[in-house]
Parts: structure tokens; C-alpha cells; sequence
């Protein structure tokens, strides 16, 4: 019998997130010492595939990362990201509107941040701020966040039709240790600039972010969401290098072969004088 990957395990296939354990450890090491050591590992790895992927020019991959605050995504780009080549990397990070992005379509700024061909992308939050914020906050209509989630869908499907993978995260943490997280940053003044009194207001509608999380992850699988337990920093990396290590081998990156005669070229070198 094959041994389930780490896509099998934490693919979501039905979407109920009080079923979801947030310090779970469905899959893999068992604690921060393996995690560590395999991570190291998958970086090695991982760098090889990005570099293939970097030369064959052909194919690029978005990695999406969602979850509330303090769920990780910035530790998620510096721990599992931070191991390949920056060079062959492209990361944005989608904040609230300006006036000018408000006056295009919701995609019109997702569109402009898109990975190039040998490029791996991350989005440190995405278009699904566009579904939402709004709907927590009551400025879209229920006919209206049913219009954007089939524009996610047909877009996602139009990056795949392009030679975009699209691997999406949701970083599913709990409460309790958002608020450990959040009162950490209060007591650092190291992590000052972290913190924001807009925070709390978040941290005080989890319930209506947590119904929206469940519609926006029902409805827009156009492309499949992987549900990542994120109260165990060590194991939110792990696993999301781990599915990211797993979509690169699927997609099986070719080094080019050499457009001119190998041969031919060393002998130039061989013969050739510097000083002449």
C-alpha cells in the first residue's frame, strides 16, 4: 500500500474548521528536533527543483498562504521559502485596497504580482482578502461574494491553463495561541512594529472570519486547498515545505539542454589567450 503524501492528508476536501485540529500533527515528525532535521533536508531538495525550474524558463508556481493574524505567513516565507535561490523567487504581500486599486477590479493588483515563468511566487495573503474582509465587515452582498468566488475560480483555472501551479495554504490556528502570539509581540519591543491596535478589532469577529474562511475555502476550489494546523510553528513549516517539496516533484523541472557544442567550447577555452 503507497504511504499517503502530505497533499493526501491535508488536502481539504470537506471544509469544517471546528473539525480541524490546529496542533494537530496529522502527518510527519512528531516533534520540533525531526521537523528540523527533515526541513533541512526538503531545503536541499527544494533548492535543486527551484533551480531546474529557474532554468527551464517554462513553468511557474504560486504558493498562497491565508490565515489570520498570527497565523504564520511571514514566518512561513523566511523558514520554508528562505531555502531556495531569492533570485528565483517573486513575493508580494496584499494589504487593504488603496483608493487607486479600489477604482480597478479586485484582481486588476492580484494580475500586476504574478510569478514570471522560473519563478516560484508567494502571496503572504492574497485575492481572497477580496472575499474576506469585505464580507466580515458587511460591504459585500451575498450575490456579491457569490460573483467574486466564481471569478477566483475561472481566474485560478486560467493560471493553471498557463503554466501556473497554484498551491494554496490555509493556516488554521486557534485563539488561545493567537492571543499568546499577539501579547508576545506587546511584551518584545523587538516585535512593536508588529503589532497594530487594528488586531484586536480583528481578533474580536473571529467567529464572522471563521464563517467566511469556511465559505471562501468551500467554494472557490477551482484549485485544491491544503489545511495546515499552524499552532505549532515547527510543524507549520515542515508541512508546508513538505507541499511545496511535493508540487516541484510533480511538476518534474528539466534542466535545458545546451544550445551550443560543449566540446566545441572547451576547446576555445583551452586555446584561448587571455592577453592576446
Amino acid at each position: 500500500m503507497a504511504r499517503k503524501s502530505v497533499r493526501d492528508v491535508l488536502r481539504l476536501d470537506t471544509v469544517d474548521l471546528a473539525a480541524l485540529d490546529p496542533a494537530g500533527r496529522p502527518i510527519g515528525p512528531k516533534n520540533k528536533k525531526e521537523a528540523a532535521e527533515e526541513l533541512a533536508d526538503t531545503g536541499a531538495e527544494l533548492a535543486d527543483l527551484q533551480e531546474a525550474l529557474y532554468a527551464e524558463d517554462q513553468r511557474a508556481v504560486l504558493l498562497v498562504l491565508q490565515g489570520m493574524d498570527t497565523s504564520g505567513k511571514g514566518g512561513t516565507i523566511r523558514h520554508v521559502v528562505g531555502l531556495v535561490n531569492p533570485q528565483g523567487l517573486h513575493i508580494a504581500s496584499f494589504k487593504k485596497p488603496t483608493p487607486a486599486e479600489r477604482r480597478h477590479h479586485f484582481l486588476w493588483r492580484v494580475r500586476k504580482l504574478l510569478p514570471e515563468p522560473g519563478r516560484i511566487g508567494v502571496f503572504d495573503r492574497s485575492h481572497y482578502e477580496d472575499v474576506l474582509v469585505p464580507k466580515v465587515e458587511g460591504q459585500l452582498s451575498a450575490a456579491g461574494a457569490r460573483t467574486r468566488y466564481r471569478e477566483i475560480n475561472d481566474f485560478e483555472r486560467e493560471l493553471a491553463e498557463s503554466g501556473v501551479t497554484v498551491l494554496k495554504c490555509f493556516l488554521h490556528i486557534s485563539p488561545d495561541v493567537q492571543r499568546e502570539r499577539l501579547l508576545a509581540r506587546l511584551d518584545d519591543p523587538r516585535k512593536h512594529w508588529k503589532y497594530t491596535p487594528a488586531d484586536i478589532d480583528g481578533r474580536s469577529k473571529w467567529s464572522r472570519y471563521q464563517q467566511a474562511y469556511t465559505a471562501a475555502l468551500k467554494h472557490c476550489s477551482a484549485t485544491p486547498w491544503y489545511a495546515v494546523p499552524a499552532d505549532r510553528k515547527w510543524y507549520r513549516n515542515w508541512a508546508v515545505s513538505r507541499l511545496l517539496l511535493e508540487t516541484l516533484r510533480e511538476l518534474d523541472p528539466k534542466f535545458p539542454p545546451p544550445a551550443y557544442d560543449i566540446e566545441a567550447e572547451k576547446a576555445r577555452l583551452l586555446n584561448a589567450d587571455p592577453l592576446a
